[in-house]
């Protein structure tokens, strides 16, 4: 991907570098609410032009370990992703896996933002029933695969504008 200094001005408004690129991460597991998330997030980006890859992964687990093998094979390449976005539903049950898995997941996505020159965004619900799913893939809680396409766009043009800023002489 280029990082010229022609931008994408988009119908958000937020200032892209040309050809900016996420890769979406998303898991089998849950796939109804998964596949709502991902709808989400292809919409916006596509709304704003933006270029896009979609990786499957077994499960929310897993997501990390794609982040980074993925990034690791693409980083010194013209595709290399600007970001990712990690979605994944993880539903309470009967047992402490629930608590397991949020807090590695949580973890190695921040691990990944620490460790990698992209951001990842955390892009993966953590909830008790359908009722909690269904409020945040376009219910009473908005549209968090929407919201994290846009985290994505935000982050993107916030790296860019350092790279542009040292470029141009400021900071």
């Amino acid at each position: 991907m280029s990082t010229s200094s022609t931008n994408l001005y988009n119908k958000t408004g937020i200032q892209l570098p040309k050809g900016a690129c996420v890769v979406i991460v998303r898991t089998e597991w849950n796939a109804e609410a998964i596949d709502k998330l991902q709808a989400g997030c292809i919409k916006v980006l596509e709304e704003n032009g933006i270029h896009y890859k979609i990786v499957t992964v077994p499960g929310a687990f897993e997501i990390a370990f794609c982040v980074k093998t993925f990034w690791d094979a693409h980083k010194y390449k013209d595709d290399k992703p600007h970001a990712f976005i990690a979605l994944g539903c993880v539903v309470r049950g009967g047992t402490p896996h629930f608590d397991y898995v949020c807090k590695a997941v949580t973890d190695s996505v921040v691990q990944l933002n620490l460790q990698m020159s992209v951001p990842t965004i955390f892009g993966i619900l953590t909830v008790d029933n359908q009722q909690q799913i269904d409020e945040r893939t376009g219910g009473i809680h908005g549209h968090k695969g929407e919201e994290a396409a846009i985290t994505a766009m935000k982050m993107i043009a916030l790296k860019y504008s350092f790279s542009s800023t040292e470029k141009a002489g400021g900071l």
